[in-house]
Parts: C-alpha cells; structure tokens; sequence
C-alpha cells in the first residue's frame, strides 16, 4: 500500500529527463516571444564579411618602405649658405649691399680700408723699386752671360788662362742667384699689393645677401672675419633624410623615394605609392657608410631629372600634378625646410609585412635573395 502512487502526485512531478504535460505547455510563452535583435543580426553579417575580406586582403601586393626624416640641402658645397670674409684687415669704409640684397657675380659688397691711408702707395713703391731691380739683375745675368762665352771661346783657343774662365763661370752662377733673390722680392712686393688690393670685396656669383655680419664705417675687421652671409642662386638641391640602422642594408643607390615637403599639402599611403597624392619623387645617390650618434645613417637624395614623359604630365599652376617631374619651386620649397622621406624597397604581400612588423624583422631583400640563390 506504501508503494502505491496516488495519480495527483504522479501529474504533478517533473524533473530533468521528464517531458512536461501539454496541458501546462501553452503556459510557457516567453521563449516564443523572445527573437534575435536585428542589430545583432547586421552585427555579425558585418564581422563575418569583415573578417573575410581581411583574410583576403592578406595577399593584397604591399610595396615595403623605411621612412626617415630629414632637410632640404644641395650636393655641392658651392650651393650652401656661405660666409663672405675680410681678406685682409682693415677698417670697413663702405657697403655697397643690405640684406636681402640680390647681387650678381662680381657686384660690389664691401670696401676696407686700411689704418694707414699711404699704405697702397708704399707698397706700389716698394714694388717699382723690386722691378727695377730685378730688371737690372737680369741685364747683369745677360751680359755675364756673354761674357762667359767669350771667355770660353778664348779659353778653348789657348788666348785666355783658365783662372780668367772659372771667374766668368762663377760670376754667371752668383748673378743667377741674385737674380732668383730679386724674382722673390718681387714676387712678395706684388703679393701685398695684390692683397691689399683686395679691400674691395666682391659678390662670388650670383645670389642673395641674407644677412650683414659686421658694421659700419667705425668696426674693425681681420682677416678672414666673416662679414655678411650669402646665399647663391641657383642652387641644386637634395635632400639628406636619416634612416634606422635596421633598414639601412636595404637601401642602396638608385633607390625610388616618396617625399613629403613641409608646407605642401600631401597625402601618403604607405606601401601604395601609386595612391599618394602631393608627394614627390627622388632618387637615392648616397648611404652613408658610418653611423652616428643615434644609430642613424644620412641618405642624399637628388631631384629627378625632367623627362619628356614627365614635361607633358598634366600641370597645376605649372607644377606636375603627379610629383613626378621635379620638385616645388624654390618659394614654395627652400633650403633647410624640413622633409619625410619612404624609400621604396620591394613588393610583398600584407600578411607577410604585417607579421613582419608584428615580430620587429627587416624588411626582405628580394634581389640579394637572388644572388645567394644563384651562386
């Protein structure tokens, strides 16, 4: 009688593994009316297309680049600012120049003036008076000369003795030596006339003064003191970027780069060069073989030069919309300005630069690659 279960029980009981009765089913409506949001629904549609075209994207060709920065600067010496100095010392009697002057070659900057008003007078003397002797050392030269011929004519003939004949030779040789003393006196009496003479300085080519060093009439200069700052016309110029110690074994000579000017709008895409949008192209003519204090190491790039493909590109304001002919005018782009260069090495896919920049690797070198395979 215990073991019996009264039917009330039985229809009441439920317990995992036990189906509920259908009469109490239609109780339970809430998990009919719950529904996935839509905005999960466009949520994950997003992260699986998503998802897909990033792992597509992974074999995108991507152009490798190391990136540095750096100035605007020439190649040749000649074509920096340089410094106009006293060639000899003096007092500053008059300038003829104030800055931002434009000079061309041979235009008057600066006069000096010597303490002693004389002094171009006795130098011009002392020069005459060196001439004059020299030239009567060479008569004496001449006419000894002669004379030793003479005397060894009639030597050979037995009608001189030879004491008479030594005497003519060295009388010849110390004549010579005086002559040679005399040359040298002249020699310096002209040099100090000649450097004296330069009191008036002169513009070395064509250029602009950017700035007066010294003053006015009362200063007093030396020699090689710097007077005014100058900066040549015309210059050729290029550009010296400042490259990681890691990437530097990849760059070589003839390297393409992408530079971005200071002041000129640009838009570079690193890895699309073909997409950038107001950068210019240069061309890698130096590495520096030695580090510096950073670990860094210097790259000269040069301008390209213009092309007839390039002279026909289309122009704005008469500049290459493209930046492929040339860089921007000098108003636009002087020396000093500050630069960004990439230095273009070679094509790879995006997953492989991306794991590469992940685990801090050089970029490849397909080419060396190649040689070692080849060998």
């Amino acid at each position: 009688m215990n073991d019996q279960v009264s039917p009330v029980n039985s229809t009441q009981k439920f317990s995992f593994g036990h189906a509920y009765r259908q009469n109490h089913l239609q109780y339970f409506m809430t998990l009919d009316r719950i529904k996935i949001p839509g905005a999960v629904k466009v949520s994950c549609w997003i992260i699986c297309v998503g998802l897909a075209l990033g792992i597509a994207a992974l074999w995108l060709p991507w152009v490798q680049t190391t990136s540095g920065t750096g100035q605007v600067t020439t190649l040749k010496p000649a074509d920096r600012v340089q410094d106009i100095s006293a060639m000899v010392s003096g007092r500053i009697a008059e300038w003829y120049v104030q800055d931002a002057d434009f000079v061309q070659a041979g235009d008057p900057i600066v006069r000096i003036e010597d303490v002693d008003d004389q002094l171009l007078a006795r130098l011009e003397a002392q020069r005459q008076a060196a001439q004059r002797k020299f030239n009567a050392t060479q008569g004496a030269v001449d006419t000894a000369q002669i004379d030793y011929r003479r005397q060894e004519q009639l030597f050979e003939e037995g009608l001189s003795s030879r004491l008479s004949f030594e005497q003519a030779r060295i009388k010849v040789q110390q004549l010579t030596v005086s002559l040679e003393e005399a040359s040298a006196e002249l020699n310096q009496a002209e040099t100090s006339l000649s450097r004296q003479g330069s009191q008036l300085v002169l513009a070395p080519r064509d250029g602009t003064i950017l700035h007066v060093e010294a003053g006015d009439t009362a200063t007093m200069v030396s020699v090689g003191q710097p007077l005014a700052s100058f900066m040549p016309a015309n210059s050729e110029r290029a550009v010296q970027l400042y490259i990681d110690g890691r990437d530097i074994g990849l760059v070589q000579q003839g390297r393409d780069v992408r530079l971005q000017f200071e002041g000129w709008p640009a838009f570079q895409f690193s890895g699309r060069p073909d997409l950038a949008v107001g950068t210019f192209r240069g061309e890698v003519v130096f590495v520096e073989p030695s580090a510096r204090l950073d670990g860094s190491f210097r790259v000269l790039v040069q301008e390209p030069p213009r092309t007839e493909d390039c002279l026909q590109a289309e122009l704005v304001n008469g500049i290459p919309r493209t930046g492929e002919c040339g860089w921007p005018p000098e108003s636009f782009v002087r020396l000093g300005a500050n630069v960004r260069g990439w230095i273009l090495l070679e094509t790879v896919s995006l997953g492989f630069e991306m794991w590469r920049l992940l685990n801090n690797f050089p970029p490849v070198s397909v080419p060396a690659i190649a040689s070692t395979e080849g060998a």
